[in-house]
């Protein structure tokens, strides 16, 4: 058999899966690590994002003397204070919002089919109804029936409710303390590696965590910002128009712009919907503050905050949100970005060092394994 350093890699792969895939087949070694892995999950995720998200501020303060304890303890009385504020000021709103918006679900529903059946009658609507596998009384049959359904079952879901805020509730308590910890200790990680490795293999280390560490935070606070902003453009120009649940639309799509390029679309199929229910010159309005929004975050905000730091083609966003989609959903849209950002960053570094060992061998010296 080949006893290249190729196979070799080929064959500590096939014996590694082996072993995932012998393991999998005991329950007493994978479930103990699917449990931890499902409970620490989200808390390290929403943790690591916060973390990025305030660690200028402790870096701002701790280059004016302030200790990092102190800063930390600042920055959460004044984030304290902050949530207060839109507690008070938007919550009555959003909760008004909401529950009228689960209230008049199925009416929804039943509006947006009325108004598709009004426009069946267009010669156009009568062609796409030629296609017998995809119709529009199916799609509007489908969605007036979950909408009822989902709202007639509310009173049957207490106990999944029950738990869902049991795992919010524990994350909501959780968090604060990674976040705590991460931004005390978040320079310990170099130091630590120097500690396990050579001198030569610490320093290329740190340089690959040193270029991860920058990707990761320029896109998380590239995007988070980006989003909020749109949020705020889009609860302005949906309030200057009148349409309803503006609040909620707003947020919806504040949060789904964090998926670059997809985010837009998916925001803007509910607030057209809404738009559309309530007059067709209502739709319209809210195609032209989408269109407005967009172009603004596109052309101006989005540059001037991420700027080109990720180096990713747009196509290969488009590309990689695609597959994650349709792989893990959309946490697998969110996610998909910066993961490949990290990756090609690993797998950049881990292609330099191997040309730098070829060459090296070359000469008849070897650095790095």
């Amino acid at each position: 058999m080949p006893n290249t350093k190729a196979f070799r890699i080929g064959y500590a792969i096939i014996i590694l899966l082996v072993i995932v895939l012998l393991s999998s087949k005991v329950e007493f070694i994978f479930r103990p690590v699917e449990i931890i892995f499902t409970t620490l999950f989200f808390p390290f995720l929403i943790g690591g994002v916060i973390f990025y998200l305030l660690r200028p501020i402790v870096y701002y303060l701790d280059r004016h003397k302030v200790p990092k304890v102190l800063s930390i303890l600042i920055i959460y009385l004044l984030f304290i204070g902050l949530g207060t504020l839109l507690v008070f000021l938007l919550g009555p709103q959003l909760q008004s919002q909401f529950k009228s918006l689960i209230n008049n679900a199925p009416q929804i529903v039943d509006s947006l089919n009325d108004k598709v059946n009004s426009l069946k009658q267009n010669e156009w609507f009568s062609r796409f109804q030629q296609n017998d596998y995809i119709t529009i009384d199916s799609l509007t049959s489908k969605a007036s029936d979950y909408a009822k359904g989902f709202a007639g079952n509310i009173g049957t879901k207490i106990s999944s409710l029950i738990g869902i805020i049991t795992s919010v509730a524990t994350v909501i308590v959780t968090v604060p303390f990674i976040v705590f910890y991460l931004l005390k200790d978040s320079e310990g990680l170099g130091n630590r590696v120097e500690n396990f490795l050579p001198y030569l293999k610490a320093a290329e280390a740190k340089r690959i965590l040193k270029d991860m560490d920058e990707a990761l935070s320029s896109y998380i606070q590239g995007q988070a910002t980006a989003a909020f902003l749109v949020g705020v453009m889009m609860y302005i120009g949906y309030s200057i128009i009148g349409l309803d649940y503006s609040l909620i639309l707003a947020i919806v799509a504040m949060i789904t712009n964090i998926i670059p390029f997809l985010g837009a679309f998916i925001a803007f199929i509910p607030a057209i919907i809404i738009g559309l229910i309530m007059s067709p010159l209502m739709a319209l309005k809210v195609a032209i503050v989408v269109i407005v929004v967009q172009q603004i975050d596109g052309n101006v905000t989005s540059p001037l905050i991420m700027g080109r730091k990720l180096d990713v083609h747009p196509l290969t966003v488009i590309l990689i949100l695609l597959v994650a989609g349709n792989m893990g959903g959309f946490l697998g849209m969110i996610l998909a970005v910066p993961f490949y950002a990290l990756l090609k960053v690993i797998v950049s570094h881990t292609y330099r060092l191997y040309q730098l060992n070829k060459e090296k061998e070359r000469n008849g010296i070897q650095i790095v394994d």
